[in-house]
């Protein structure tokens, strides 16, 4: 598998794009550019990616909700799904990747009405939208697992997949959003090996988070560094081995270069532990 994380020194142009990421360590990136990128910038990136062997694993299109009760709010949050999924199929991107989005007013918050079925028929619905008003052929479009919205299960993710019904629609693995319960925390090996023997044909990048449950009366779970949680790194590394070998694994939510760097050590020391190469 690859490697990858955010880039924090500032750079004028693919190589020095390029060189940050070899000075990092790093095989995968995040798209470096936006969508209001030209075509001969998109060319340069591509091109020069392409050259030094970097995989360009994602682009995020955060912030869009896509099914918000708010119907102005969900259609903007459709078109700019779409919009970043063209970014995606321009630079040829491993996916674009979203939450399916909350029927509270938060894009990523927490809902009563998040997981149900008719939530669930919603987010068939726009996902179909995205991806049918753009017709990608270069990339796929993906949901990111979490634990309060549609897909916060294997189960679930199996059931869009479906339901769904798209070539272009893949899978994003994010197994700490998945640990929503004491029952999952004590046993994230399983599910890792649960969902990718379920969906692992299907999954286009991963993140490498961690998650730590704290010694309170009531569950009281919190998002770590890699390393410092329960996440079960030595299987989740063997797991990711299996795949194809240009899946990333994306370092994300840490507060400060140094941390980046300390993750990415720590991350290439355990692969070594367990016989895989990054």
């Amino acid at each position: 598998m690859r490697l990858g994380g955010s880039v924090h020194e500032e750079f004028d142009d693919p190589e020095g794009w390029v060189e940050a990421l070899k000075r990092l360590g790093y095989t995968a990136a995040y798209c470096p550019v936006d969508k209001d990128a030209t075509d001969d910038e998109v060319r340069g990136y591509v091109e020069t990616a392409r050259g030094a062997d970097i995989v360009i694993a994602e682009v995020g299109a955060w912030q869009n909700n896509p099914v918000s009760p708010d119907e102005e709010t969900r259609h903007k949050g459709i078109a700019g799904c779409q919009e970043h999924l063209a970014l995606a199929h321009r630079v040829g991107a491993r996916c674009c990747v979203n939450v399916s989005g909350s029927r509270g007013e938060r894009w990523a918050g927490p809902h009563p009405d998040n997981l149900t079925d008719e939530t669930f028929d919603l987010v068939v619905e726009s996902v179909r939208a995205i991806i049918d008003g753009v017709k990608p052929t270069r990339t796929h479009y993906a949901l990111e697992t979490m634990p309060y919205m549609y897909p916060d299960s294997v189960e679930s993710y199996v059931r869009l997949l479906k339901a769904i019904d798209r070539e272009r629609f893949a899978v994003h693995m994010d197994p700490a959003n998945l640990i929503s319960s004491p029952q999952r925390y004590y046993n994230t090996g399983a599910l890792i090996r649960d969902f990718i023997s379920k969906l692992g044909p299907h999954i286009r990048s991963c993140h490498a988070k961690d998650i730590i449950l704290a010694d309170e009366l009531t569950v009281h779970l919190d998002e770590t560094r890699p390393g410092l949680g329960n996440l079960d790194y030595a299987t989740y590394l063997r797991e990711l081995d299996r795949l194809d070998p240009d899946t990333p694994l994306m370092l994300e939510h840490l507060p400060s270069p140094d941390d980046y760097r300390a993750t990415a050590n720590h991350i290439r020391s355990a692969a070594e532990e367990v016989g895989v190469t990054l």
